[in-house]
């Protein structure tokens, strides 16, 4: 799955390498959650665009968002047939830029946190799906849900899910939603080649969404894990009082 990822690149990077038209000058993110605004690109009128839509998708359907889980990630295997996405896979395809994201791995029964990036460093494209929910009063919410796939083999040792990336080459496929189909388009939702990734663990710091900054991505040290192990210890019990020894028997008799 993907719950938490980075942006990191320069806007202008970022501007060069998908193509929209806007100008946004937005500062990098270490610890970008659900429900938080995101960067999104899409097509519209033959042209990409820059837009910031809510993670966490609400199909149009949806009577009252306060009573729906939000959808933040689609599972690429169901997403044609998923009612609350099959729609959005035909019409709204998107893509969400990330230099990496975040997942945990069961360690003794604690889960510890990894970065997971591309080997080479460069910059990436989620697929992604976009909706508009419209409530009854005219207010509009434009949400977003990251597609998902079954990892590779090596990735599957952090967990069993990771986000679609989207290559540069197939960017006009996926965003071109009149001249694409969705056959022609579910080739792509597959999880990246073995070796594509690496990883590294991190403090536990980003298990806060309140935390966003750039320490967030280094790797933690052996003098940090321990630290991290030692507030997590709980505190010694006291010891048990031994019970005092019964009173003598003086001969005058007790109730107690």
């Amino acid at each position: 799955m993907c719950g938490r990822f980075v942006i990191t690149s320069p806007p202008a990077a970022l501007r060069d390498m998908f193509g929209y038209e806007e100008l946004p000058n937005f500062p990098p993110r270490h610890n970008i959650a659900p429900t938080q605004p995101v960067p999104v690109i899409m097509l519209d009128n033959g042209a990409r665009h820059f837009r910031l839509l809510r993670w966490g998708l609400v199909p149009a359907w949806v009577k009252d968002p306060r009573n729906f889980t939000l959808l933040i990630n689609a599972r690429a295997e169901t997403v044609r047939d998923k009612p609350a996405f099959k729609n959005a896979l035909k019409r709204r395809r998107c893509l969400v830029p990330a230099d990496g994201y975040y997942e945990w791995q069961s360690v003794d029964g604690r889960k510890r946190p990894y970065f997971i990036h591309r080997r080479d460093g460069a910059p990436m494209g989620f697929a992604a799906l976009a909706e508009t929910w419209a409530g009854p009063n005219g207010e509009e919410v434009d949400t977003v849900a990251i597609v998902t796939a079954a990892a590779s083999a090596d990735l599957a040792t952090l967990h069993d899910r990771v986000p679609v990336t989207i290559t540069p080459a197939d960017f006009t496929l996926w965003l071109d939603c009149n001249a694409h189909d969705v056959d022609e388009v579910m080739t792509l939702l597959r999880g990246p080649e073995k070796g594509t990734f690496i990883w590294y663990e991190v403090s536990t710091r980003v298990n806060s969404a309140a935390n966003d900054d750039a320490q967030l991505l280094l790797p933690i040290t052996d003098e940090e894990r321990a630290a991290e192990e030692a507030q997590r210890k709980p505190a010694k019990k006291p010891a048990a009082r031994k019970p005092a020894a019964p009173p003598q028997d003086d001969g005058q008799g007790s109730l107690f």
